[in-house]
């Protein structure tokens, strides 16, 4: 994904009207849409990709339109490319890598945490999990060497606090392999 693209997330406490909500997010503007679906705790999700302006029309829509049962959204602009890699469960994990673990109380913060980590040091987002098994909170896994993670789970929740969403870290210098092997 170019780095000029942006995504958005809008996240509701009802299934119905996020749906609907969604639906108007990809009518009013170019946008992919990466996901539409149910999360932990009764919540929904719709998530889009595009350009930046694109992407943030489509996210007033789908609040316009989910008014009443908005809990949480996000515009990031200029995103890495390796968070969609990450949210999509795309990633191979590479062996001997220490490993970074940030939890945040909201999905959105959840995005907004790798999106930081990732262009802080140079790190390998493994997962970006958005509240699914999660009693609706969000995560993100990423590995490398042990100061670059340590630097990246530091600016990622770094983020998340700002937000008042930071639930709790973990840098994990040497894994066991097993651990690293069942990440995804």
């Amino acid at each position: 994904m170019p780095m000029e693209e942006a995504i958005g997330l809008v996240e509701f406490s009802s299934i119905a009207r996020g749906i609907e909500a969604v639906d108007a997010m990809v009518k009013e503007a170019d946008v992919r849409l990466l996901a539409s679906r149910t999360s932990c705790s009764g919540k929904y999700l719709g998530l889009v990709a595009g350009a930046v302006a694109a992407v943030k029309s489509a996210v007033a829509a789908g609040v316009a339109r989910g008014a009443g049962h908005y809990v949480d959204e996000m515009v990031i602009p200029n995103v890495h490319d390796q968070v969609l890699a990450a949210a999509a469960g795309t990633v191979v994990v590479p062996t001997r890598a220490a490993l970074g673990i940030i939890e945040t109380f909201s999905l959105a913060s959840a995005l907004w945490a790798a999106d930081a980590a990732v262009k802080a040091a140079p790190v390998t987002l493994v997962e970006v999990r958005l509240g699914t098994g999660i009693g609706g909170k969000g995560f993100t896994t990423m590995v490398g060497e042990t100061a670059a993670v340590r630097a990246a789970v530091a600016a990622g929740a770094a983020e998340a606090e700002r937000r008042g969403l930071l639930v709790a870290t973990a840098v994990i210098p040497a894994p066991y392999q097993a651990v690293l092997d069942k990440l995804i």
